[in-house]
């Protein structure tokens, strides 16, 4: 039933670098001391900080809503599925961060969008994440460094520049080759070529005007950009509450300042599956920086990792389900 995912060979050695990162920082921390913070938590307070997920998910969903013109929207109960299996796929499937988004654009496609439209919506809605991403750390670097002391302040204004530094780096990276432009051919391309005969160089052209189009369109993008900022901002009550679960209660801000910089030094390490490793690596520093025990910083890892797994496990069964009712549907009946 499992579609086949092509996996390059770079991207099993990247995911074999964050698997053994991910263990040398488990072990190098303790075990025993993390698995105390982790059942200090408990399954309540780990439970809540799953619930609490609910919330930049649907921020995103509205965001994705809002690029859509109003005739090529559909129900809610049709696109959140499609938000939700995208993320799933992102986060736990070595797709490179991008193989969800092939997929929403194709499952929108099949509601009845057309191709070139479906696929310029990711590309915008991407792009709106990404630029609310910049801002969103921009403003976890002006809370940390408001938040500094002078004896760390130069190691604090030093983390903030280089990730910030490095998501510019990305984004010029993405500018210069034309990724995005590039990454929305390929949606049409799946996306034609799942339903009649193949993406054509009509399909192609459709797909820049109506990325143009959604471009030109600056209320929505605002509104998108809006929409997924809060989503961002949203995100930092995951750590609020994780803190709190693992008795170390932390301040909004401080939360904001882990959710934020966290979020940039993740996408910065997008050629990892997950960011393995990364993200543990790097909430432990700035826990350092705030005064978190590693141990305690780690604990904060694992419990957003089983978030993760508890959203993207039945999101990518359930995913994995629909395309199996869909070829079974497709069958001739003696084959069957």
């Amino acid at each position: 039933m499992f579609q086949r995912t092509p996996v390059k060979r770079p991207l099993l050695l990247m995911l074999t670098l964050g698997v053994v990162l991910f263990v040398v920082i488990v072990v190098a921390h303790g075990i025993d001391d993390v698995a105390a913070a982790l059942a200090a938590a408990g399954v309540f307070g780990i439970g809540m900080v799953v619930i609490a997920h609910a919330a930049p998910l649907a921020f995103d969903i509205a965001a994705w809503l809002a690029v859509l013109p109003r005739p090529h929207r559909r129900p809610l109960r049709q696109i959140a599925p499609m938000r939700w299996y995208a993320e799933a796929i992102n986060t736990l499937l070595p797709v490179a961060q991008v193989g969800g988004e092939f997929v929403r654009a194709q499952l929108l496609a099949r509601r009845g969008v057309p191709g070139p439209m479906a696929g310029a919506s990711v590309v915008v809605d991407m792009a709106a994440t990404i630029v609310s991403l910049i801002a969103f750390t921009l403003i976890g670097v002006g809370l940390l460094l408001a938040r500094s002391g002078a004896e760390d302040s130069a190691l604090r204004l030093a983390l903030g520049i280089a990730v910030f530094a490095t998501i510019c780096g990305i984004l010029y990276l993405c500018h210069r080759s034309g990724l995005l432009l590039r990454l929305g051919r390929e949606l049409e391309r799946r996306v034609a070529a799942s339903g009649r005969g193949g993406a054509t160089l009509t399909q192609m052209v459709l797909l820049d005007r109506c990325v143009r189009r959604l471009f030109r369109r600056r209320g929505p993008f605002a509104a998108c950009l809006i929409l997924h900022l809060l989503a961002w901002i949203s995100g930092a009550g995951e750590v609020w509450l994780a803190m709190a679960a693992l008795g170390q209660p932390v301040t909004v801000v401080d939360a904001l300042i882990i959710e934020s910089l966290g979020m940039a030094i993740r996408t910065a390490a997008f050629p990892i599956p997950g960011a393995l490793g990364v993200q543990e690596g790097g909430l432990i520093v700035l826990g350092g920086l705030l005064g978190i025990d590693p141990a305690v910083a780690l604990a904060l890892a694992l419990i957003k990792r089983v978030r993760e797994l508890a959203w993207g496990v039945p999101g990518v069964v359930l995913w994995q389900a629909g395309e199996g009712r869909r070829l079974l549907a497709r069958r001739p009946p003696a084959a069957r």
